[in-house]
């Protein structure tokens, strides 16, 4: 019943919450898709997913069959991680947004590093545009960053919502401009946060430009202003801003993407089992 390729689908559909969205993270056709999750229907003996023509949602019977996929994928990902070390070879060319390296990933790449030390990898370190564009420039492998909202490529590790932040104590005057703290272009909050006060049509100044994530949460712990950031992921000494009539930002996905074989395919499977390392609870 429970084979990791019908899982795998299964899952992406899940967590898609659609078959085409799924079949484009799995680089598979649609019609696959519904096949490996019909079949995985037929073997358990219950129905995995309500359908409309506008939505695909979870049964009760679909919620447990989730937590199973998940901890029989990454028991499959351990099994395969374990039975290859030390066998890979070659150089990945792997990037990094700069807002994931300062949390958990660097203990994932050791982890990588001990189990194929026969790999030579090359880290890059940018923002998410930046490294997008690498990547289909041909001098990336791998990548683990933000994905623009709307963009179906990429195997999604984790979403969350984008939040403000500032120093604690920080109070933006709702009668003056938000003075904005931003990553320099092409930053993919930088877009998100400036769609976001368009619409809302609140008055803004840029007070501090910066291409580095650790310039952004500088300029934010002088209390220069405020700032957009993965809630998960706020730096130690500053806080998010809830309410005080700041827009929305929505949800920030983060992906990994690209080769699907060799190192690449082995970094991105322990990174995606590994969400957890990644994050922490938002202050």
């Amino acid at each position: 019943m429970l084979e990791p390729v019908l899982l795998r689908s299964f899952q992406a559909v899940a967590e898609r919450r659609g078959f085409s969205a799924a079949a484009q993270q799995l680089g598979l056709r649609q019609s696959t898709v519904s096949g490996h999750v019909r079949k995985l229907e037929e073997s358990c003996g219950r129905r995995l997913f309500l359908r409309d023509t506008h939505r695909v949602q979870l049964t009760p019977d679909g919620e447990a069959m989730l937590g199973f996929a998940r901890s029989v994928l990454d028991a499959d990902a351990r099994a395969r991680r374990h039975f290859t070390a030390g066998k890979l070879r070659g150089k990945l060319r792997f990037g990094a947004s700069e807002d994931v390296l300062l949390q958990g990933l660097p203990g994932i790449l050791r982890d990588f590093t001990r189990e194929n030390p026969h790999v030579d990898l090359e880290l890059t370190v940018g923002q998410s545009g930046a490294l997008h564009a690498r990547l289909e420039a041909g001098e990336l492998d791998l990548l683990f960053a933000k994905r623009q909202e709307g963009d179906p490529r990429g195997r999604g590790v984790w979403k969350e919502p984008l939040v403000w932040i500032a120093r604690p104590g920080f109070e933006p005057d709702p009668a003056e401009p938000l003075p904005l703290i931003l990553l320099a272009p092409p930053s993919i909050t930088r877009l998100r946060v400036l769609e976001a006060m368009e619409r809302a049509g609140r008055a803004w100044r840029l007070v501090c430009s910066s291409s580095s994530q650790s310039g952004v949460d500088a300029a934010a712990l002088a209390g220069l202003g405020v700032a957009p950031h993965a809630a998960s992921l706020v730096p130690a000494g500053l806080v998010t801003l809830q309410g005080r009539g700041l827009p929305a930002l929505g949800e920030v996905e983060f992906v990994v993407m690209g080769a699907r074989r060799g190192p690449a395919l082995a970094l991105s499977a322990l990174i995606e089992e590994s969400a957890d390392r990644l994050r922490r609870p938002a202050s």
